[in-house]
């Protein structure tokens, strides 16, 4: 259902959001996340092609259908969000939010109205889905996008927690320790083992902050992304058990883009067992070296800023630096009728 943006929020006259409806919207999204992403200096860009993936896999957490909302100016469209829900490690029900608006279209109330919508939008969820979970709202900014955190915190939002991007700007002089006794390196392309790989991650990350999806539609939504290569995995096997794995990726249109050779150690995990041993420094290694060998220049990864199993100190080991921060913020939920 297409509606009027409130009428109380001082926004571009006209402004109506909209249902998500389908390919072309996915053309705009992308148009506008990049350019965002440009104007503020992120290096970070996204293919229609990824895009459409992440929209492919519905479930009961996720429906594109239902959870997207498109911003649109007579023809134009000027920015979308969307919400998602997860329980998260730490004992709540998270009820996701996030928008991005076309860098032209800023500071018009755009923003404002997208994470209302969200926020109701959320709201019925919430109140079709029994838990005795806390609920919030939850979401994140760069901290390059002042913006975004000057309006979220205007809302109720706190911070809550701190995630680094760190560089490797060379793959140079990679020192390479040995593996620890027991544990091998051996191929994981074959398909068979797809499963098992992906269960092992998000086993691991049990013990992470924060939330994730572990159900088919995330197995399908991995295996199926464009850029998926198990061929670039460094997998540490005991027997026929993963003990840990770099899952590497390289994100071919990212870097024609960006004119850059840069590979992304997408998930650095070690399981239970098999920690405090320096298997996460062997394979990290290994992954630089795997990267090196396919014609990269640089490297780069994702990391809780306090990370449970001190994996900032082996990247920072490892060569990699902080090149920017962004924090993760909550507001509590309140399922309450308003007077």
């Amino acid at each position: 259902m297409t509606t009027q943006a409130p009428a109380d929020r001082r926004v571009p006259e006209g402004l109506v959001l909209r249902p998500y409806a389908g390919p072309a919207d996915i053309i705009e999204m992308v148009r506008i996340f990049n350019a965002s992403n440009e104007r503020i200096g992120i290096d970070e860009r996204i293919s229609v092609e990824v895009l459409t993936n992440g929209l492919a896999h519905p479930s009961d957490r996720f429906d594109p259908a239902l959870d997207v909302v498109v911003a649109q100016v007579a023809e134009k469209v000027v920015a979308y969000g969307w919400t998602a829900w997860i329980d998260t490690t730490d004992g709540l029900r998270e009820h996701r939010t996030r928008g991005q608006v076309d860098p032209d279209w800023e500071r018009r109330g755009i923003g404002s109205a997208i994470l209302a919508h969200n926020e109701a939008r959320a709201r019925m969820v919430a109140t079709g889905h029994a838990t005795d979970r806390p609920r919030v709202y939850g979401t994140w900014a760069a901290d390059r996008r002042p913006t975004a955190a000057a309006l979220l915190t205007a809302n109720g939002y706190q911070p809550v927690r701190y995630f680094f991007d760190m560089v490797r700007p060379t793959l140079d002089e990679v020192e390479v320790p040995p593996m620890p006794d027991g544990i091998e390196v051996r191929p994981a392309d074959d398909p068979s083992l797809y499963r098992q790989l992906f269960d092992a991650d998000a086993e691991a990350f049990v013990d992470h902050w924060g939330g994730f999806t572990a159900d088919d539609a995330a197995f399908a939504e991995w295996t199926q992304d464009p850029d998926f290569d198990p061929s670039l995995f460094v997998v540490g096997w005991d027997g026929d058990h993963v003990a840990g794995a770099v899952f590497n990726k390289i994100e071919a249109r990212e870097n024609e883009e960006l004119n850059r050779k840069r590979g992304l150690l997408d998930s650095v995990f070690v399981r239970r067992p098999w920690r405090r041993r320096g298997l996460a420094a062997a394979l990290v290694a290994r992954s630089l070296v795997q990267l090196r060998e396919r014609g990269m220049t640089s490297a780069w990864l994702g990391v809780d800023a306090d990370n449970p199993t001190s994996a900032l100190g082996v990247y920072e080991r490892a060569g990699f630096a902080v090149d920017r921060r962004s924090t993760a913020y909550r507001k509590p939920m309140d399922l309450e009728p308003k007077p």
